[in-house]
């Protein structure tokens, strides 16, 4: 039943003969997510930081370019001043790719910027702060021709590849309900005994109409329709905000109906007491079901009828080819969030060095793309749409 693997700890052989280069656009001294991304960007040895922009606030942005040890030369006050400046360099000091790790309204215009200035882009999601946007860059991106990884990183873990074979073999027969669910406490304090760094989060104009779920419902979205590959059709949203002067939500209840018959539950929450980065996704069909916590990321629970259910673990030789190949120690040694970042990295390697070497890029690409923030762009409007207009259903 299950889809065998030839074996694991994969690493491609790039087809370039010295490892990438990099910028990074935000990420500076006190960013938690600047510090993710260069590790998962470092952590298979086959690119590296050497310029970047990392405040809006140009002495910061040097004295953190300064703390990674770059090359003064390499530092910038902002990113337009970057990618004009990168873009005039010679072929062997130029950047193969810019990563974005700033807050949503800073999204679009480096993403459009660098990607016309011919540079390929990895950035953070949400892809932009409106739909429109999200449109024309995937209009840009389609007339430059350059690679766009957008990172939903969860995606990247072993086992979500696996729970994916699962249920694109058919395991699991028809799927008939999805339940996905994000829930976490770290904001159910009030606004003022939040750290400074997350202060933009609170803010219409730079986060965008949603908080918890533009931050971790476009997780949901996004986990459900990879593992599943069901889109949805149509939903019923509440959003909350409890937590007194609050701007943007902070709790969210979606009923989901998806394309072709299937039923769905998305809750996402910041409130949730007890709860640390509870990201959970259960699938059932007519013959099945499986279950993944992303806090027990290396197991995957598959259940049949009168049978006991069975949980499949990393690293083991049952596994299909793509859950292996996310996979780099043996079993028994925990992989977990900083790695699966690091797969979505490794995936994005090989379409830029593809596009840098002028060869054709490999068929079985496995990151999201800009798609996939479209996908979440029209999730994000028509919850607030359906929400708006006290839960009514509406159509994505």
């Amino acid at each position: 039943m299950w889809l065998r693997s030839a074996g694991s700890g994969f690493l491609d052989v790039l087809p370039v003969d010295r490892k990438l280069r990099y910028g990074m656009v935000g990420g500076g001294r006190g960013a938690f997510s600047g510090g993710v991304h260069r590790i998962a960007a470092a952590l298979d040895g086959q690119a590296e930081l050497v310029a970047g922009v990392f405040s809006s606030d140009p002495q910061r942005s040097y004295e953190s370019g300064a703390d990674l040890l770059l090359p003064p030369e390499r530092l910038y006050g902002s990113y337009e001043d970057m990618a004009a400046a990168e873009a005039k360099l010679p072929l062997i000091q130029r950047l193969d790719f810019v990563t974005l790790v700033t807050p949503n309204h800073m999204h679009y215009g480096p993403a459009k910027r660098f990607l016309e200035a011919g540079f390929n882009v990895v950035c953070d999601k949400p892809v932009t702060l409106t739909l429109e946007e999200a449109q024309d860059l995937k209009n840009i991106v389609a007339r430059t021709q350059k690679v766009f990884v957008l990172t939903y990183n969860y995606s990247g873990n072993a086992m979500v590849k696996q729970a994916r074979a699962v249920v694109r073999n058919g395991d699991l027969g028809r799927i008939r309900k999805v339940i996905v669910e994000y829930s976490k406490g770290s904001a159910f304090r009030a606004l003022d005994a939040m750290k400074r760094r997350a202060a933009w989060r609170n803010d219409p104009s730079r986060a965008g109409p949603t908080g918890s779920v533009g931050d971790i419902g476009t997780h949901c979205e996004h986990l459900a329709r990879y593992i599943t590959g069901l889109e949805i059709d149509a939903l019923c949203a509440d959003l909350t905000t409890f937590v007194p002067d609050r701007r943007l939500d902070d709790d969210a209840s979606i009923l989901l109906r998806f394309k072709g018959g299937a039923k769905g539950i998305l809750q996402c929450t910041k409130i949730a007491i007890g709860d640390e980065n509870n990201l959970n996704i259960r699938v059932y069909g007519d013959r099945g079901s499986l279950t993944w916590h992303q806090e027990r990321p290396d197991e995957l629970t598959v259940s049949f009828a009168d049978e006991p259910p069975q949980v499949l673990k990393r690293g083991r030789d049952y596994l299909a080819d793509a859950a292996s190949k996310a996979a780099r120690v043996p079993a028994g040694h925990p992989e977990g969030y900083l790695e699966a970042f690091a797969s979505l990295y490794r995936e994005a390697f090989r379409a830029i060095a593809a596009e840098v070497t002028r060869q054709p890029p490999p068929d079985d690409l496995d990151f999201p793309t800009i798609e996939d923030g479209i996908h979440g762009m029209r999730f994000i409007e028509a919850v607030v749409r359906s929400s708006t207009r006290e839960a009514q259903w509406v159509k994505v």
